[in-house]
């Protein structure tokens, strides 16, 4: 494994550890009695804590990440077969 495919894997789990936790904790403007903004979306959450969703996601692709480029170098899975 190279470093391009090593990267190439860590923005794969990324991507789908982020997709994964960002639903978690959202609360709509239909939901909130003081969303204070006047015509927003009823469905666009209040505060969507986007950077503790980006820190959490991180963590989890970095634990991923490891583990799949485990069994890459351990030879358990070949992918040049």
């Amino acid at each position: 494994m190279n470093i391009a495919g090593a990267i190439v894997i860590f923005i794969i789990w990324w991507w789908v550890a982020f997709l994964a936790v960002l639903p978690r904790n959202v609360t709509g403007r239909w939901e909130s009695p003081d969303d204070g903004v006047k015509g927003a979306d009823p469905g666009a959450p209040v505060s969507p804590q986007l950077k503790e969703k980006a820190w959490l996601a991180t963590k989890i692709a970095v634990g991923f990440w490891a583990i799949t480029v485990a069994i890459i170098l351990s030879g358990v899975i070949n992918f040049r077969d």
